[in-house]
């Protein structure tokens, strides 16, 4: 099966990625890649994706990476919501949202049925 998917390029300290496509059992290091579709530079978040042959290689039933499913939805060459990438242990946290009380509701005070009952220690 084919995958589009990360290959990391460059420096020590200095990552750059290419966006290939290749084998999903090979390893991503290796230079055995069927096609290069694009660049990827976090530091300056620079992203250069030849669309055309990425919707070419997805009708022809390659997978996409999480990640390089969240640049191609950023860069709309395909729709759809963002993936999750993080670790499980971390999930992606919600916005905290502020809201204010509309109304203020009023306490029912009620009444105590029950007479407190006092434990007796032995």
């Amino acid at each position: 099966m084919l995958m589009i998917r990360l290959q990391r390029v460059g420096r020590k300290n200095y990552a750059e990625f290419r966006v290939v496509v290749t084998e999903k059992t090979r390893a991503a290091k290796s230079s055995n890649y069927v096609e290069l579709v694009g660049h990827y530079n976090p530091h300056d978040d620079s992203v250069t994706v030849n669309s055309e042959r990425v919707l070419y290689w997805i009708q022809q039933g390659a997978q996409v990476s999480d990640t390089v499913h969240n640049l191609l939805v950023s860069q709309k060459v395909i729709e759809g919501k963002k993936k999750n990438v993080l670790p499980k242990k971390t999930p992606i946290k919600k916005a905290e949202e502020a809201v204010a009380p509309t109304a203020t509701k009023e306490v029912e005070e009620t009444p105590a049925s029950e007479p407190a009952v006092a434990v007796e220690e032995k």
